[in-house]
């Protein structure tokens, strides 16, 4: 009778341990988790925060049916090209041509830099166009 009570009480104490090992290692990596996408979220927040864009001219040629738009980054984030979005008329626009203050192979638009975007898949003079940077911070314009 002795072994069979000291044996049960060894086989609980052994799987609590190991109930509470494995429950702390859950707990402990689930926190790590809720904390790095609250990190992440305030890293966001405060990029979206810094960043600025303004549209500065909106030109429609009907000559060649091309649409240029240039803007200036002028918050203190530095924004890739290639997450920059143009709407025209509510209608996203792919294939356009950008160069950065002249250089057409750069994907970095720096705080100061004047974007230039050439849209040639337009087939009427767009009403109005909205620029989104990969932040989301978005500007808009009326062409003329």
């Amino acid at each position: 009778m002795g072994f069979s009570v000291s044996g049960s009480a060894a086989i609980i104490f052994a799987a609590m341990f190991i109930g509470f090992g494995m429950f702390y290692t859950a707990t402990s990596n689930g926190f790590e988790q809720v904390t790095d996408a609250q990190q992440d979220r305030t890293d966001r927040a405060l990029t979206q925060e810094n960043t600025a864009m303004t549209i500065t001219s909106a030109d429609w040629h009907s000559s060649n049916s091309t649409l240029i738009l240039t803007a200036n980054n002028t918050g203190a984030t530095a924004l890739t090209v290639s997450e920059v979005d143009v709407l025209a008329n509510n209608s996203y626009m792919t294939g356009y041509r950008t160069d950065v203050d002249g250089d057409f192979d750069t994907d970095l638009w720096v705080p100061g830099e004047t974007l230039t975007i050439n849209v040639t898949t337009l087939v009427a003079n767009p009403n109005r166009v909205k620029l989104v940077t990969g932040p989301g911070v978005a500007d808009s314009t009326e062409v003329p």
